[in-house]
Protein backbone atom coordinates (compact mmCIF):
# COMPACT_ATOMS: atom_id res chain seq x y z
CA UNK A 1 0.00 0.00 0.00
CA UNK A 2 1.31 3.04 -0.73
CA UNK A 3 2.30 5.90 1.96
CA UNK A 4 -0.28 9.18 1.14
CA UNK A 5 2.26 11.21 1.97
CA UNK A 6 4.40 10.35 -0.89
CA UNK A 7 2.35 11.38 -3.39
CA UNK A 8 3.44 13.53 -5.62
CA UNK A 9 2.48 17.54 -5.04
CA UNK A 10 0.21 17.62 -8.35
CA UNK A 11 -1.94 14.90 -6.77
CA UNK A 12 -2.73 16.38 -3.85
CA UNK A 13 -3.77 19.68 -5.60
CA UNK A 14 -7.44 20.76 -5.66
CA UNK A 15 -8.76 19.72 -9.15
CA UNK A 16 -10.71 22.19 -11.67
CA UNK A 17 -14.33 21.96 -12.95
CA UNK A 18 -14.37 21.75 -16.76
CA UNK A 19 -17.89 22.78 -18.80
CA UNK A 20 -19.77 21.41 -20.91
CA UNK A 21 -17.73 22.67 -23.87
CA UNK A 22 -14.63 20.67 -22.87
CA UNK A 23 -12.97 24.03 -21.65
CA UNK A 24 -11.59 23.38 -17.86
CA UNK A 25 -11.51 26.27 -14.93
CA UNK A 26 -8.18 24.55 -14.01
CA UNK A 27 -5.04 26.62 -12.88
CA UNK A 28 -2.27 26.22 -14.58
CA UNK A 29 -1.10 22.37 -13.79
CA UNK A 30 -3.89 21.17 -12.37
CA UNK A 31 -6.01 18.80 -13.42
CA UNK A 32 -9.59 18.22 -14.23
CA UNK A 33 -11.69 15.24 -13.19
CA UNK A 34 -12.92 12.32 -14.56
CA UNK A 35 -16.71 13.61 -13.21
CA UNK A 36 -16.00 17.43 -13.53
CA UNK A 37 -18.39 17.76 -16.91
CA UNK A 38 -21.05 15.84 -15.37
CA UNK A 39 -20.98 18.14 -12.00
CA UNK A 40 -20.92 21.36 -14.54
CA UNK A 41 -24.03 20.19 -16.78
CA UNK A 42 -25.71 19.60 -13.56
CA UNK A 43 -25.01 23.07 -12.42
CA UNK A 44 -26.15 24.12 -15.58
CA UNK A 45 -28.99 22.36 -15.36
CA UNK A 46 -30.23 23.91 -12.20
CA UNK A 47 -29.59 27.78 -13.56
CA UNK A 48 -26.12 28.33 -12.41
CA UNK A 49 -25.23 30.48 -15.92
CA UNK A 50 -28.51 31.98 -16.17
CA UNK A 51 -28.28 35.91 -15.82
CA UNK A 52 -30.39 37.34 -13.29
CA UNK A 53 -33.08 39.39 -14.26
CA UNK A 54 -33.61 42.82 -13.77
CA UNK A 55 -36.60 43.15 -11.54
CA UNK A 56 -34.84 40.41 -8.92
CA UNK A 57 -32.11 42.81 -8.54
CA UNK A 58 -33.82 45.55 -7.44
CA UNK A 59 -33.71 46.77 -3.93
CA UNK A 60 -35.91 45.31 -1.26
CA UNK A 61 -36.64 42.19 -3.81
CA UNK A 62 -36.16 39.61 -0.91
CA UNK A 63 -38.82 41.40 1.33
CA UNK A 64 -41.26 41.77 -1.28
CA UNK A 65 -40.92 37.98 -2.30
CA UNK A 66 -41.60 36.52 0.85
CA UNK A 67 -44.28 38.55 1.83
CA UNK A 68 -45.75 37.38 -1.17
CA UNK A 69 -45.90 33.92 0.21
CA UNK A 70 -46.96 34.71 3.46
CA UNK A 71 -49.79 35.55 5.30
CA UNK A 72 -50.08 37.04 9.17
CA UNK A 73 -53.12 35.14 11.04
CA UNK A 74 -52.31 36.15 14.98
CA UNK A 75 -49.81 38.43 16.86
CA UNK A 76 -49.50 38.52 20.11
CA UNK A 77 -46.89 39.06 22.72
CA UNK A 78 -43.92 36.24 22.43
CA UNK A 79 -46.18 34.63 19.24
CA UNK A 80 -46.92 35.17 15.92
CA UNK A 81 -48.89 32.77 13.36
CA UNK A 82 -48.70 32.90 9.70
CA UNK A 83 -49.72 30.64 6.65
CA UNK A 84 -47.86 30.13 3.50
CA UNK A 85 -49.07 28.03 0.26
CA UNK A 86 -45.75 26.14 -1.44
CA UNK A 87 -45.63 27.51 -4.75
CA UNK A 88 -43.71 26.17 -7.73
CA UNK A 89 -41.45 29.57 -7.36
CA UNK A 90 -40.22 28.54 -3.98
CA UNK A 91 -39.52 24.58 -5.04
CA UNK A 92 -36.37 22.78 -4.91
CA UNK A 93 -34.92 20.59 -7.81
CA UNK A 94 -36.49 17.96 -6.32
CA UNK A 95 -40.05 18.94 -5.91
CA UNK A 96 -40.26 20.11 -2.53
CA UNK A 97 -39.97 23.34 -0.65
CA UNK A 98 -36.75 24.92 -1.04
CA UNK A 99 -34.50 24.73 2.13
CA UNK A 100 -33.39 28.10 1.88
CA UNK A 101 -36.81 29.58 1.53
CA UNK A 102 -37.43 27.72 5.19
CA UNK A 103 -34.43 29.36 6.42
CA UNK A 104 -35.89 32.79 5.05
CA UNK A 105 -39.49 32.43 6.22
CA UNK A 106 -38.10 31.43 9.77
CA UNK A 107 -35.45 34.21 9.82
CA UNK A 108 -38.39 37.19 9.02
CA UNK A 109 -41.06 35.32 11.80
CA UNK A 110 -38.14 34.97 14.15
CA UNK A 111 -37.72 38.54 13.90
CA UNK A 112 -41.25 39.38 14.09
CA UNK A 113 -41.73 37.61 17.27
CA UNK A 114 -38.73 38.74 18.93
CA UNK A 115 -39.96 42.13 18.32
CA UNK A 116 -43.14 41.53 20.33
CA UNK A 117 -40.82 41.60 23.06
CA UNK A 118 -38.06 43.43 22.12
CA UNK A 119 -38.80 47.22 22.35
CA UNK A 120 -37.76 49.39 19.13
CA UNK A 121 -35.27 50.88 21.35
CA UNK A 122 -33.13 48.16 21.32
CA UNK A 123 -31.22 46.56 17.81
CA UNK A 124 -31.73 43.53 17.19
CA UNK A 125 -28.94 41.29 16.22
CA UNK A 126 -29.38 37.64 14.55
CA UNK A 127 -26.65 35.20 16.12
CA UNK A 128 -27.80 31.68 15.50
CA UNK A 129 -30.29 30.37 13.16
CA UNK A 130 -30.23 26.33 13.32
CA UNK A 131 -32.95 24.50 11.08
CA UNK A 132 -34.05 20.87 11.13
CA UNK A 133 -35.87 19.78 7.75
CA UNK A 134 -37.84 16.96 8.95
CA UNK A 135 -39.95 16.07 6.22
CA UNK A 136 -40.68 17.67 2.44
CA UNK A 137 -43.27 20.07 1.73
CA UNK A 138 -44.64 19.58 -1.94
CA UNK A 139 -46.47 22.14 -4.17
CA UNK A 140 -49.91 23.53 -3.08
CA UNK A 141 -48.97 22.18 1.08
CA UNK A 142 -50.42 24.58 3.04
CA UNK A 143 -48.43 25.23 6.17
CA UNK A 144 -48.79 26.88 9.51
CA UNK A 145 -45.38 28.92 11.11
CA UNK A 146 -45.42 29.39 14.30
CA UNK A 147 -43.10 31.84 15.89
CA UNK A 148 -42.93 32.03 20.12
CA UNK A 149 -40.64 32.97 22.25
CA UNK A 150 -39.00 30.58 24.37
CA UNK A 151 -36.52 32.33 26.43
CA UNK A 152 -35.85 36.68 27.06
CA UNK A 153 -33.24 37.85 28.80
CA UNK A 154 -31.61 41.46 29.53
CA UNK A 155 -29.52 40.68 26.45
CA UNK A 156 -30.83 37.31 24.40
CA UNK A 157 -34.29 36.65 22.47
CA UNK A 158 -34.15 32.65 21.96
CA UNK A 159 -37.41 32.45 19.60
CA UNK A 160 -38.71 28.63 18.53
CA UNK A 161 -40.32 28.98 15.17
CA UNK A 162 -42.31 25.64 13.47
CA UNK A 163 -43.52 24.81 10.28
CA UNK A 164 -46.56 22.37 9.89
CA UNK A 165 -48.91 21.17 7.69
CA UNK A 166 -52.79 23.47 7.97
CA UNK A 167 -54.35 19.63 7.61
CA UNK A 168 -52.80 17.83 10.02
CA UNK A 169 -50.82 19.45 11.76
CA UNK A 170 -47.43 17.19 11.59
CA UNK A 171 -44.69 19.17 11.96
CA UNK A 172 -42.38 19.40 9.41
CA UNK A 173 -39.77 22.10 9.69
CA UNK A 174 -38.36 24.10 12.77
CA UNK A 175 -36.19 26.26 13.82
CA UNK A 176 -34.37 28.13 16.95
CA UNK A 177 -33.40 31.55 16.47
CA UNK A 178 -30.81 33.40 19.08
CA UNK A 179 -31.10 37.37 19.00
CA UNK A 180 -28.69 39.62 20.38
CA UNK A 181 -30.41 42.56 21.48
CA UNK A 182 -28.75 45.52 22.76
CA UNK A 183 -29.44 49.38 23.14
CA UNK A 184 -29.31 51.38 20.17
CA UNK A 185 -26.11 53.82 20.56
CA UNK A 186 -27.40 57.97 20.40
CA UNK A 187 -24.63 59.82 18.83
Amino acid sequence: MANPSSASPASREPHALSSSDGATTAKPGERSTPYASNVMRFLESVGISNPIPDNYSSEDFYSDFLCNHLKTDAVRRGHITCFTTVKPTILNSMGGLHGGVVAAISERVAIATARTVVGEDKELFLGELAMSYLSPATINAELIVDGSVVRRGRNTTVVAVEFKMRKTGKLIYSSRATFYNSPIAKL
